[in-house]
C-alpha cells in the first residue's frame, strides 16, 4: 500500500464532500435547475472577496484571468508598473509583451518583498501609467507583498488601477477587495478554494469598469463585458464548467460555516507550524522578509540537492510538495498549507521532511521538527 499526500501550492487537495457534489450527473449549463446553484456560488464568492462588486466566473486557469485582466482595462502602448519578484511576477511581464503594452518593471530580488518606496516613485515619475500589476502572494518565493499599503498608493492615481494576482492569497489571508480599494483581483480553484483547476475568478470594481470601456485590446473568449453581462443572467458566456461551478457552491458553503476570520487563522497557524518544524531541524526559510501564509519556500542545506529532497518525498513517501522554479531549481523546496489542509498536513510535511533528510545523510534528531510544530499546533 502506497498512501499519498498532496502538499503543492496547487493543485490542492479537494474534500469529499465537494467531489461528491461533483459527481452528480451532469445538467444543462442553461437548464433552469443550474441557474439557482450558480446564483448561490456567485452571491458566496462576493462574501469571499470581500466585496459588493460581482466576481466573474471564467472557464481557465489563474492565468486566464491574469491575461483577461490585461486585455480588458488595457490598450495596446499604454505603460504598466510590473512588480516582478519571482516567476509569477514574470508571468506579468509576459501577458503585457504578448499584447503590445509596455511594462514598466519593478525587479524584486526573489525572497523579498516590493519597496513601497519604489512604486510610490514609479507613478510620481510617470503620471500616464494605467495599471499596477502585482501577486499578494509569489508562489514561486513563498512571499507575500504588502497589498493593503501598495493599494493606498496606487488610489491616489485617479487614471491607475490595481490589478492584484491573489491566486495563492484569497482565502488564506485577510484581502479586503472593497474596504482596501483594490480595482481588481483574480484568484483560482486548485488553491484555498479547494476544487480542482479550472476555474478563474475576477472581481472588478467601478473604477476598473471605466477602463475597460475605453481598452482596445483585441479579446475574444475572455471578454470580461460579456461576462459580466451573463452574470448577472447566472450564466457565462460561453459553455459553463458545470461540475466544477457544482464544487464552487459546495467548497463556499463549507468555508461560510468556517468563517473568513477561522480561515484566515488556521492558515497563519499552519504556516507559523511548518517555519517552526523546518527551522527546529537546522534549515532556513527561503524567504528573507515577509513569509507568505498559503506555503513554505526552505532553503536546501549546503551540498543537498533541494530537487532531490523534492523527488524523495513524493517517490518514497507519497508526499507531494513542489521544487524550485527557475533559477531556484535544486535550491529551495516549497510546502503548502492551503486549502483543505490541517494539524496532520503539517505533521506529516515535517516529519516526512526528516525522514527524507535523514536518508540522505543530513545529520538530524528526528522528531524535533515535528515537535517544534506541534508546540505550535497543541496551542
Amino acid at each position: 500500500m502506497f498512501k499519498r499526500y498532496l502538499l503543492a501550492p496547487g493543485p490542492t487537495p479537494v474534500p469529499p464532500e465537494v467531489l461528491l457534489a461533483m459527481a452528480m450527473p451532469i445538467i444543462h449549463h442553461r437548464a433552469p435547475e443550474f441557474l439557482p446553484l450558480f446564483e448561490e456560488a456567485r452571491q458566496n464568492l462576493k462574501w469571499l472577496f470581500q466585496t459588493k462588486n460581482d466576481v466573474l466566473i471564467l472557464s481557465s486557469s489563474g492565468t486566464g484571468g491574469m491575461e483577461g485582466s490585461v486585455t480588458n482595462f488595457l490598450s495596446p502602448g499604454d505603460k504598466a508598473i510590473v512588480i516582478n519578484g519571482g516567476k509569477f511576477g514574470e508571468r506579468w511581464l509576459k501577458i503585457c509583451q504578448a499584447y503590445g503594452i509596455t511594462p514598466i518593471e519593478i525587479k524584486v530580488e526573489w525572497g523579498y518583498a516590493v519597496k513601497l518606496e519604489d512604486v510610490e516613485k514609479a507613478l510620481k515619475k510617470d503620471p500616464s501609467i494605467k495599471a499596477v500589476l502585482m501577486q499578494a502572494s509569489e508562489t514561486s518565493t513563498g512571499v507575500a507583498h504588502n497589498t493593503k499599503a501598495i493599494a493606498d498608493i496606487v488610489k491616489k492615481y485617479a487614471d491607475t488601477i490595481l490589478v492584484v494576482d491573489a491566486i495563492t492569497a484569497l482565502g488564506v489571508f485577510d484581502i479586503k477587495t472593497d474596504e482596501w480599494g483594490l480595482d481588481v483581483v483574480i484568484t483560482g480553484s486548485q488553491k484555498a478554494l479547494m476544487l480542482p483547476p479550472g476555474l478563474a475568478f475576477v472581481s472588478i470594481s467601478d473604477k476598473a469598469w471605466k477602463f475597460a470601456e475605453k481598452a482596445k485590446t483585441p479579446k475574444f473568449y475572455f471578454n470580461f463585458k460579456k461576462e459580466r453581462e451573463n452574470l448577472l443572467k447566472n450564466q457565462t458566456n460561453f459553455t459553463s464548467a458545470v461540475s466544477l461551478i457544482i464544487g464552487l457552491r459546495e467548497a463556499l458553503k463549507m468555508m461560510k460555516n468556517e468563517g473568513l476570520e477561522n480561515i484566515f487563522n488556521r492558515h497563519s497557524r499552519l504556516a507559523e507550524a511548518t517555519r517552526k518544524g523546518v527551522q527546529a531541524i537546522g534549515l532556513s526559510l527561503f524567504p528573507k522578509e515577509s513569509p507568505s501564509n498559503a506555503l513554505t519556500a526552505v532553503s536546501a542545506p549546503d551540498g543537498f540537492d533541494g530537487q532531490k529532497i523534492y523527488k524523495e518525498l513524493r517517490e518514497r513517501y507519497g508526499i507531494t510538495a513542489a521544487g524550485g522554479q527557475d533559477h531556484l531549481k535544486g535550491k529551495v523546496f516549497r510546502i503548502a498549507h492551503l486549502g483543505y489542509a490541517d494539524t496532520f498536513d503539517v505533521i506529516t510535511a515535517i516529519s516526512g521532511l526528516e525522514m527524507v533528510l535523514k536518508g540522505m545523510g543530513y545529520k538530524l534528531e528526528l522528531g524535533k521538527g515535528v515537535g517544534a510544530a506541534e508546540e505550535i499546533l497543541i496551542k
